[in-house]
């Protein structure tokens, strides 16, 4: 019997196979060009959003608003927190009242860290701290207020100064009493700042000691938990910087701190026992700094540029994430909640972006009181007498 039909079979069924195998490899390689092309597309638009200048805004909702004078403005876990020597009001953007905290102030200073929020008098001798449902308690202390700070979870550092003398105390989110103790000028210098971590454990303290002369200043880490139990007053880490003058201390993260001084800014890291992991060498004088739990910026004056002002801004290891100049007359910097930075003054604002491109520049004709980033091209102005959602356009 002859088998040549069940070859042909075989070689029909092995071309098939091939068209089929051809077939998905041009399947295949369609969606995988088809896919290169949509990131391309994606990329492109990405770029030119991210690089897009805006001039002018669309208000989307108008709210009227009354403010007494001298009133203070702060992003408080999205929605607005309004404070001023008679009291503070936590609003929404609909200007609905979420509390409020009357007491009277001379010189009212706030600190928040995420759901928290501390006031306290400078000079006068009382604390309140909230968090976003409700006022939680009121510290009243036997010393003279200079800073306040405040970490997650309610726990407030407090500065304090008697007869030359420095008091640190830490009190819980009811204002019972955690710890304390005194800085002796004649020790250790006087304290020029403190700040405290997110999670209330590692407090730092810049002291500044001026003997015969010669200027020296200490940045020393406390660390209030079962860690630093083990140490001398609690002091786990410490440096000394001679012929420094060191203004401020702040953590940027719950394991990330700085120091900014008149010459070098420090970068410290440590979940326990902070240590130098970055040094930065100041060539001119900081007019301003400020941050967030990213990025470090800070503003100098420019000598020899058509622009007025320098801009530098450094990620949390010490690296300097972005470099550019302006030229805004400004009250205030920050960084918004989307890490674009928002430069202005009364009457005008500029808001750029990390690469240094100015996303928005525009002049009002009323008070500007503040700026929130809400989503995409939408943000909240706060204006002298209205609240304004807008778009960018």
């Amino acid at each position: 019997m002859s088998k040549k039909p069940y070859r042909l079979v075989e070689q029909e069924v092995d071309r098939l196979e091939t068209k089929i195998r051809k077939h998905r490899l041009k399947v295949v390689r369609t969606i995988l060009i088809l896919t290169v092309l949509g990131l391309a597309v994606a990329a492109i638009l990405y770029y030119l959003y991210q690089n897009k200048s805006y001039d002018g805004f669309q208000v989307l909702e108008s709210v009227k608003r009354e403010d007494s004078a001298g009133t203070r403005f702060a992003e408080f876990q999205g929605n607005i927190l309004k404070y001023s020597n008679d009291g503070a009001f936590y609003i929404d953007s609909q200007n609905q009242l979420i509390w409020n905290q009357t007491y009277e102030m001379q010189s009212p200073m706030l600190d928040l860290c995420e759901g928290y929020a501390a006031i306290g008098d400078v000079g006068g001798n009382k604390i309140y701290i909230m968090d976003t449902q409700a006022p939680c308690g009121e510290i009243e202390t036997t010393r003279s207020i200079q800073q306040v700070h405040v970490a997650n979870q309610g726990t407030v550092a407090v500065l304090m100064e008697e007869n030359g003398t420095g008091y640190i105390q830490l009190f819980d989110r009811s204002g019972a009493s955690l710890a304390e103790g005194e800085l002796h000028a004649k020790n250790s210098g006087y304290p020029l700042d403190i700040a405290i971590s997110n999670d209330g454990k590692k407090l730092a303290v810049a002291m500044l000691d001026v003997n015969e002369g010669s200027v020296k200043t200490t940045v020393a880490f406390y660390n209030f938990g079962s860690v630093g139990q083990n140490e001398i007053d609690n002091i786990v880490s410490s440096y000394p910087y001679g012929g420094v003058v060191i203004p401020r201390v702040e953590f940027l993260t719950n394991d990330v701190a700085v120091a900014v001084g008149d010459s070098r800014v420090i970068f410290y890291e440590g979940s326990q026992k902070p240590v130098e992991k970055e040094t930065i060498e100041l060539e001119r004088e900081i007019r301003s700094l400020f941050y967030n739990d990213g990025y470090l910026g800070l503003v100098f004056e420019n000598e020899n540029s058509r622009e007025s002002y320098r801009l530098e801004v450094y990620d949390t290891g010490g690296r300097q994430a972005a470099a550019f100049d302006f030229s805004t007359e400004y009250d205030a910097i920050e960084f918004l909640e989307n890490d674009e930075i928002c430069i202005r003054n009364r009457l005008e604002c500029s808001i750029y972006t990390l690469r240094g491109i100015r996303r928005f520049h525009y002049n009002f004709d009323r008070d500007l009181c503040m700026v929130i980033h809400t989503a995409g091209r939408q943000y909240l102005f706060l204006m002298s007498d209205t609240t304004e959602k807008i778009k960018l356009q």
